[in-house]
């Protein structure tokens, strides 16, 4: 890091004191992708493992409620 008077290395290197050294400087590019909300979960998309009923049974799983028992064709199949 340069801070306006002296240039400070990151790491320690290992010189030889007294030697003449040449130093190629260049500058740090940082690339910042930008992804919306949906890209983000896409990646994500399948990588969890989960019970085959993960989707009809997620407030059981979630926040501890009875299961609904929709895949057995019982319960309650629509709350409109």
């Amino acid at each position: 890091m340069f801070d306006g008077e002296v240039l400070r290395l990151d790491r320690t290197v290992n010189l030889e004191p007294g030697k003449r050294y040449a130093i190629a400087i260049e500058t740090e590019v940082k690339t910042v992708t930008s992804q919306n909300a949906w890209d983000v979960l896409e990646e994500f998309a399948g990588t969890v493992e989960a019970p085959s009923d993960w989707a009809v049974e997620h407030d059981h799983y979630l926040y501890g409620t009875p299961k609904s028992n929709l895949e057995n064709g019982q319960g309650v199949e629509s709350r409109e």
